[in-house]
């Protein structure tokens, strides 16, 4: 279901570029979908670090799927549907002032409950407890939450703007974090050798 979501993201932006003539781009629904795209991904890898060790249990399986529901439907509304019958003129900016709300929810609803979830894994269990130690974490997730929250509900447009701004660029620097982080590891190499 997750990847419906990123194709539902990039449908969306294709939908979008095909009737070009009659939009205006502007800047906000393009970050939005930024940030939309990058906490998917995020969800992807959080999804490898907690559910791995996973017992197939159908309690599991639902609660995968609200969170990847959740992100589907945040996905699906960062872009308008446009068709070729519809709009004059379509204005992406005012398109993102019309659904921040529901997208910026989506998206926090997604990950408090991945956050609940870890809770819960880290007080029954002291490698999730290890884990939820990391000052790091907590930081990020009030950035996250702090700058989500504004985003959606701010009643000031700069306020709002700024809050996007912010939790865009954290995404981005934990993806430069964990991109020296691969680098500096290494990377990984091509399997070398005969067959």
């Amino acid at each position: 279901m997750l990847g419906l979501s990123v194709a539902a993201l990039v449908s969306g932006l294709a939908q979008v570029l095909h009737e070009r003539e009659r939009i205006r781009f502007g800047w906000l629904t393009p970050m939005l979908a930024v940030f939309v795209a990058l906490d998917i991904t995020t969800f992807w890898n959080q999804a490898w670090i907690i559910f791995r060790g996973a017992p197939f249990n159908i309690a599991i399986l639902v609660t995968g799927l609200a969170i990847a529901a959740t992100f589907y439907v945040a996905a699906s509304v960062t872009f308008p549907r446009v068709s070729a019958g519809g709009v004059e003129r379509l204005d992406l900016d005012e398109y993102f002032w019309a659904n921040r709300r529901l997208v910026f929810a989506c998206i926090m609803t997604s990950n408090l409950i991945v956050v609940g979830l870890f809770c819960m894994l880290a007080a029954a269990d002291p490698g999730f407890a290890s884990m939820a130690s990391s000052v790091r974490l907590w930081v990020g997730l009030a950035i996250f939450v702090v700058g989500t929250a504004t985003a959606a509900f701010a009643s000031r447009r700069r306020v709002a703007i700024g809050a996007l701004v912010m939790v865009l660029a954290y995404s981005l620097w934990n993806l430069t974090f964990a991109a020296r982080t691969l680098i500096a590891g290494g990377g990984w190499s091509p399997a070398i050798g005969g067959a």
